[in-house]
């Protein structure tokens, strides 16, 4: 990785030590690295720790200009190819996210144009404090990417989220964008579940829900363009299917079960984004149901549970199943996760603004067999689709 420049923004946490590890280990794989590092930083480790490991100068103070012909962060700001804050504090992400420039790290993040990382290391409860989640919020809006916490013991003794990623992960993560693979998912094999289901009442009338297919189609599409082979099983209506996709209608919960259950086999990686219906009528009238005074009763009936089933069955499949909820979003995701044996939930709360049904926008949170979540801010669906499949990236390459 010759040539490759890596700016490593150090703020201060115990979690310091690792990053001194990091600028090993770039250094090591070829890397140019320069760091920064925070006054509370210096606390933990010493400026010489980092120039020894980087064999550069280590960057500490906006007034200090050791070069007159140029202005210290500006240059390394316009040097970086990539820029990491690890570990990065809560106090640190607040100073990004609001604009904040008094040090040198965050008024070299201001100037720079490169892509920034940001590694969380921090107390599990400031982790998920509201003011650090919005920050973390508006920092993806930036565009800023996240390199999440693991979970485990914390140096505080605690037990939970918070843990920096480990260096090594670290360095195969920057691999990864510097040598991107443009077909991540090339010859896997996708069944992607889309819309609602229409469940026949009789000729002229029919029950459904209010799912528009959108966060299916886009899956449907992102995975295309990362190489796999993708079957897109849907009720929606009124959406063209993505150019590549072999595409199957259908309308009711049985039809859905019977085409999925068809493919399922042959599938790499299975994601059930359809909203189907779990009640169908116990009788279809074949003539219309005319008008009587009074009012009329239908029972419904229990459909298949295709996921279940689908959990019951796996083999070598990765399997993703959605959770749209009003309430209690964690508790009843977390339970359908464990009761339908599947690898990976993605849930969202239908009433949260942004993430209802119809719109082109999604808010989710991603959880995982492991019990690490992953929770993701208002997106494009097409950007909360990339986000998903890189989650299944990432997690088969862990299996």
């Amino acid at each position: 990785m010759g040539g490759k420049n890596i700016l490593v923004c150090v703020s201060g946490g115990i979690a310091v030590y690792k990053a001194c590890t990091l600028t090993s280990k770039l250094v090591q794989n070829g890397y140019n690295v320069k760091v920064i590092m925070s006054e509370s930083a210096m606390k933990f480790v010493s400026p010489l720790t980092f120039q020894a490991l980087s064999r550069n100068e280590v960057y500490t103070d906006t007034f200090i200009e050791n070069n007159p012909k140029v202005i210290a962060h500006i240059d390394v700001a316009d040097w970086a190819d990539l820029i990491i804050v690890a570990p990065a504090t809560a106090n640190m992400i607040g100073k990004i996210a609001n604009g904040i420039a008094d040090d040198m790290i965050s008024t070299t993040l201001l100037a720079a144009t490169a892509p920034v990382w940001i590694a969380p290391a921090m107390n599990v409860h400031m982790y998920s404090h509201p003011a650090v989640q919005k920050n973390i919020d508006t920092l993806y809006q930036f565009g800023h990417r996240f390199i999440e916490p693991g979970e485990g013991y914390l140096a505080c003794g605690y037990v939970g989220k918070g843990r920096l990623e480990e260096p090594e992960a670290i360095v195969k993560l920057i691999h990864s964008h510097f040598n991107p693979s443009p077909v991540p998912l090339d010859g896997k094999k996708f069944l992607i579940t889309a819309g609602p289901t229409k469940e026949k009442i009789d000729p002229v009338r029919y029950v459904t829900n209010h799912s528009s297919g959108k966060m299916g189609y886009a899956l449907a599409e992102e995975a295309i363009k990362m190489g796999a082979e993708v079957v897109l099983i849907s009720g929606a209506d009124n959406m063209p299917a993505p150019n590549g996709v072999t595409h199957i209608k259908i309308e009711s919960a049985e039809e859905m079960y019977n085409e999925v259950m068809k493919y399922f086999t042959h599938m790499d990686v299975i994601i059930k984004s359809a909203a189907v219906s779990d009640y169908t009528p116990s009788q279809v009238y074949d003539k219309k149901v005319k008008k009587q005074d009074g009012n009329l009763m239908i029972e419904f009936k229990r459909t298949k549970d295709i996921l279940l089933e689908l959990g019951k069955n796996k083999k070598h499949q990765f399997l993703v199943g959605f959770a749209a909820e009003t309430n209690d979003l964690e508790k009843y995701a977390v339970q359908k996760l464990e009761r339908k044996n599947v690898d990976m939930i993605v849930g969202n709360n239908i009433l949260e603004a942004g993430a209802g049904f119809s719109g082109d926008t999604n808010i989710v949170t991603i959880f995982h067999k492991d019990h690490s979540m992953k929770k993701l801010p208002l997106l494009s669906k097409n950007e909360t689709a990339k986000e998903i499949l890189g989650e299944i990236i990432l997690k088969m390459g862990d299996d």
